[in-house]
């Protein structure tokens, strides 16, 4: 098993945006969106890490940890209406990674038998990032 961080909010991947090309329909992600960088750095966090192209099944468990926003605080600690859980969807975070990790950590998403996806806000003094373990089978 490999396991890697990288600091840094957690950025889902976005719906593609969709133009035409002469007559053919053409699914794009802006350049500019936040996670074309997030994808770059969980590639070479994992690659520092270690994790090579796996030839057989692939277990992934992935730990996303948001910051709390300060709105979510009063003066006497964590307010009760702040909400218990991160915005953005489990999968639409998990395919960031797994988008990242293609060639990387496998060659086709079709080798990943089971992941574990867990989101939630950091602990006051705790810092955001995604944690990833991964293993071949």
């Amino acid at each position: 098993m490999i396991a890697f961080e990288l600091p840094g909010e957690p950025v889902p991947q976005p719906r593609p945006r969709v133009t035409t090309r002469g007559r053919f329909p053409h699914a794009y992600t802006p350049s500019a969106h936040p996670v074309k960088a997030y994808r770059q750095g969980i590639a070479l966090a994992a690659q520092l890490a270690g994790v090579r192209p796996a030839g057989g099944d692939v277990v992934i468990t992935i730990d996303f940890v948001f910051s709390r926003p300060a709105s979510h605080y009063t003066k006497k600690g964590l307010s009760s209406a702040a909400t218990p859980r991160p915005r953005p969807d489990w999968d639409n975070l998990a395919k960031a990674v797994c988008d990242a990790l293609l060639g990387i950590a496998f060659e086709d998403d079709s080798q990943v038998m089971r992941a574990t996806v867990s989101k939630r806000y950091a602990e006051r003094g705790e810092r955001s990032r995604t944690r990833v373990e991964i293993e071949a089978r």
